[in-house]
């Protein structure tokens, strides 16, 4: 099968960092994987470093001992990547590697990338260049799953309207797009009792005690924020009646972040045994697993696009509760493997402020990203069930778990994954060697609208349709309580004054309202952020959502 050569940087692959990201844990997790399961007998390495073959033998084998021949590429003997026919680069970059090879012909080498976060300034400006940059049809982006696929042509689709609007360009040569999902060494996560017994004693749960488990990065702005897990964790726990322990197994930038975030956390859910984890060490990031019974994960977040620990909870046989968001659409099979959750995020049109305040440096990305989560809602009525459902029922949870774990091995693991990329790279290949002969948009480009770029994420946006209730019980002065707290606070920048929510609220309060009916309340120039205004609320289960159709399907 056809081969590249990896770009071999340590930022891809480190796992050690104090500042562990999710884009360190797939790098590693592919390149342990491709030295697994690689279909080659020689691996390539481009050393972007330029560290040395000697330093980069040592770095490799810390990642799994190759059985390969190694081939070293130096930094600047770029040409010498024509012998592996393709350079494989671990992120969305490939305008920059493309301008690269350029001298070189751009048919010497075929280029293939990954993304990542798209929602960075950084990667945005890539997509769009994409149309600019010398890229040629013989190269390649992998997108980790539908959801980012269709935001990835978003972004690329109005570079190239700009560029016909503003010069009458009609050819735009560009990148194979490919959806090939991250994948996990599944083995890695197989759950045992004597970890579950271990854990269990260690956090001082007991043996026979209800455990959900979080793993993941802890950043409210930049990653999800815990109030959607709390709340519904909490709400699940009133139902049951029983004990609920929640294990964190998460890390921060700072000390002093993590503990401002697990204090924030349980302040939602005082009825839920709270048990924080560091879960950056490798045999914790492992291990944790057998820990739990059931794997929450509510991401809300236009950084996130994929989603690994869904899957790396499948691999250890855990039911998931996930939000329908992003990536995890295509990972987690709704009423299977466990329960997505339906999301609401504001309509196409209404975040055109955000993009500007941020394009313009206004707005730091940890704002821009925190400012469009915290307009992002769930069917908190759908959260608390499903986990009502998986306490109370043993056999749902054996099932479910068994279920995910087949899907896992079948699907991502990456003796499944790596075959995909080799094909992929045979297409480009081919398409190389068949080549060797032969009015101004609105839009920018750059910085678009989040709820435009990332219409596919959530299940649906808002529509004047969309029905708007009071939640049960819910008085004003208990939803500005709520609305006035940490977690509501964060970001709240496009969201209207507490008068005007106020306002909003009371509309509702003697029935179901409409969000058209509510906004023709409001003076023509208020109602975009009076609208913000009740997914905020939403989010904070101030007021309820009723769905304008459709329901959740693979």
């Amino acid at each position: 099968m056809s081969n590249a050569a990896i770009y071999f940087h340590a930022d891809s692959f480190d796992t050690s960092r104090e500042r562990l990201m999710g884009r360190h844990s797939a790098g590693e997790s592919f390149l342990r994987g491709f030295l697994r399961h690689a279909q080659v007998d020689e691996l390539w390495l481009y050393d972007a470093l330029n560290v040395g073959a000697a330093k980069g033998e040592a770095m490799l084998k810390g990642v799994e001992p190759p059985r390969q021949v190694r081939r070293w590429i130096g930094e600047r003997s770029l040409r010498q990547l024509a012998q592996p026919g393709c350079l494989y680069y671990p992120a969305a970059d490939i305008p920059a590697q493309a301008w690269r090879r350029q001298p070189l012909g751009d048919a010497s080498y075929s280029l293939c990338g990954v993304t990542h976060t798209t929602a960075s300034a950084g990667t945005m400006d890539i997509l769009a260049n994409m149309s600019v940059a010398p890229v040629q049809p013989w190269d390649g982006l992998i997108t980790t799953s539908r959801a980012v696929r269709t935001s990835v042509e978003t972004q690329i689709q109005a570079m190239r309207d700009y560029l016909g609007s503003r010069l009458g360009a009609a050819r735009f040569p560009g990148p194979q797009i490919a959806t090939i999902p991250l994948g996990v060494n599944v083995e890695d996560f197989a759950r045992t009792d004597e970890n579950r017994r271990t854990w269990r004693e260690r956090l001082d749960i007991p043996q026979d005690a209800m455990v959900v488990l979080y793993v993941g990065r802890l950043h409210m702005a930049a990653k999800m924020n815990p109030a959607l897990m709390a709340m519904a964790l909490e709400a699940a726990a009133k139902r049951t009646g029983k004990p609920i322990y929640w294990v964190v197994s998460g890390w921060g930038h700072t000390d002093a972040y993590t503990e401002t975030h697990h204090r924030w956390t349980t302040e939602l859910c005082p009825s839920v045994h709270y048990r924080p984890v560091d879960g950056r060490p490798a045999d914790t990031r492992f291990s944790i697993w057998s820990v739990a019974d059931i794997f929450i994960s509510f991401s809300d977040n236009i950084q996130e696009t994929f989603g690994l620990t869904p899957v790396e909870a499948m691999a250890a046989g855990l039911p998931s509760v996930v939000t329908d968001w992003d990536g995890y659409r295509d990972t987690v099979r709704h009423g299977l493997d466990g329960f997505r959750i339906r999301t609401f995020a504001p309509r196409p049109g209404l975040g055109g402020d955000l993009a500007y305040y941020h394009a313009n440096g206004w707005l730091a990305y940890e704002r821009y990203l925190v400012s469009a989560a915290q307009m992002t809602s769930i069917d908190h009525v759908a959260a608390t069930e499903a986990l009502v459902d998986l306490i109370e029922n043993p056999d749902l949870r054996a099932r479910m778990g068994a279920a995910a774990a087949e899907q896992a091995r079948q699907v991502f693991d990456w003796s499944r994954i790596i075959p995909q990329y080799q094909a992929f790279w045979g297409d480009l290949a081919e398409r190389r060697q068949a080549a060797a002969g032969q009015a101004t948009s609105s839009v920018n480009p750059y910085r678009m609208d989040p709820f435009t770029l990332f219409e596919s994420y959530p299940t649906e946006a808002l529509t004047a349709r969309t029905g708007v209730a009071a939640s049960p019980g819910m008085t004003w002065e208990n939803a500005e309580a709520r609305l006035s707290s940490g977690l509501a606070t964060i970001g709240d920048w496009p969201r209207p004054p507490l008068a005007e929510m106020h306002e909003a609220f009371d509309h509702v309060t003697g029935g179901c309202e409409t969000v058209g009916a509510i906004l023709k309340r409001f003076p023509a120039h208020r109602r975009n952020f009076v609208e913000r205004g009740l997914l905020w609320m939403a989010k904070f289960q101030v007021i309820n959502l009723t769905p304008s159709g459709g329901a959740i399907v693979d």
